[in-house]
């Protein structure tokens, strides 16, 4: 195993979630946490 696919086992460990399985030409949604003053509300990326 290269160092590359070890770190990734790693992390995908760590995370404790299953990751869904995705290739080149699939669409995913992103959600990212907007912080602005004292609201906070998550924007979705495609």
């Amino acid at each position: 195993m290269n160092l590359i696919a070890q770190l990734e086992a790693e992390q995908i460990a760590s995370l404790g979630k299953d990751i869904p399985d995705f290739k080149a030409g699939d669409t995913v949604r992103v959600g990212y946490k907007v912080t602005e003053g004292s609201r906070s509300r998550v924007q979705m990326f495609e």
